[in-house]
């Protein structure tokens, strides 16, 4: 059974798959991503493997019949993708090259672009969960790639605001927010000619991190060969030191907020950028989300960013690139 169940309270959709709880954990002498498996290539540098147990695809079944009056199904229509980032079971995204990671951002962009040229699809999320403390499952190093056939509501809200902002002050509400952190520098994390990186302001993880394009571009599929080499090294460094901050496989969830998919022209007002939901608040200890901010989504942020920032900038220098 796969579905979608729409939320009256809401005015959002939730994805109901009962094959999900099938998924496995992975076994400690077999991954399915690594060559030799039968399952992948027996060489790759990355490599783009359909979900095992998608949430959406193409051709779902139909919803089953428990709807009714306000309550509302749909099928679960779209796609689910897993990018491999590597055939070395153990290199994260720190660990490639950097001609590696081009080809990864490539193959980012021509998934993108892919999904994005389907009628079907409204949104399409490029996104990375990062260790056991995100629930990971396997953990050999691969991101995924969701068509939604919706809007998911937190880009919703964030194209809502981001229209208003731009309707009242004529400006875009991403360049000010660039030049903001910019006069205040202290949240400000990693700078080149085409990404501005920082922990932002309003942010409730301790290490909850913005990557931005500089320039007015929506999508990854707009970036030239230079500014995906660019997205590239920013992200290899800013995951390479949060690694050094503890010493350790630092969790995380990275996603890509970007334009939806076959509809108006949001080039004015949104802005591609990157954001990162670390869990951890100390080495060891893990910040949930408990009654008020999952019940009221009141956020709550348990350290001064002020603070993490400065931490995260050092863990930078002691990171080194492979060439």
């Amino acid at each position: 059974m796969a579905e979608l169940r729409y939320n009256p309270l809401l005015d959002d959709w939730t994805m109901v798959s009962a094959k999900r709880q099938n998924r496995p954990q992975m076994p400690k002498d077999f991954c399915p991503f690594c060559p030799g498996s039968g399952q992948v290539p027996d060489h790759y540098d990355v490599h783009l493997y359909h979900n095992d147990f998608p949430v959406l695809s193409p051709n779902p079944p139909e919803p089953d019949n428990v709807g009714g009056s306000l309550y509302k199904t749909k099928e679960a229509k779209g796609k689910c993708e897993v990018v491999l980032y590597s055939p070395d079971h153990y290199a994260t995204i720190p660990d490639l090259t950097r001609n590696h990671m081009y080809k990864l951002v490539d193959l980012w962009t021509d998934t993108f672009a892919e999904l994005d040229n389907d009628p079907e699809h409204k949104y399409v999320m490029i996104f990375e969960n990062r260790g056991e403390e995100v629930g990971v499952t396997m953990p050999h190093p691969h991101g995924q790639i969701y068509a939604y056939p919706f809007i998911p509501l937190k880009v919703r809200t964030e194209l809502n605001n981001c229209q208003k902002y731009y309707e009242k002050n004529n400006r875009n509400m991403f360049d000010d927010m660039i030049t903001e952190e910019k006069r205040f520098e202290q949240r400000v994390i990693l700078e080149n000619e085409a990404f501005i990186a920082f922990i932002p302001f309003f942010t409730d993880y301790p290490y909850g991190l913005f990557v931005i394009s500089k320039e007015n571009k929506t999508a990854i599929t707009e970036f030239t060969e230079h500014e995906k080499y660019l997205l590239g090294d920013i992200l290899q460094k800013i995951v390479g030191g949060m690694d050094k901050i503890y010493d350790r496989l630092f969790p995380y969830m990275m996603v890509m907020h970007q334009r939806p998919s076959n509809g108006e022209d949001v080039s004015h007002y949104y802005r591609f950028h990157i954001e990162f939901y670390p869990p951890l608040r100390d080495k060891n200890k893990i910040k949930y989300n408990a009654s008020s901010e999952t019940g009221g989504w009141a956020a709550a942020n348990p350290t001064k960013v002020e603070d993490t920032a400065g931490i995260l900038r050092e863990a930078i220098t002691k990171y080194k690139q492979k060439d």
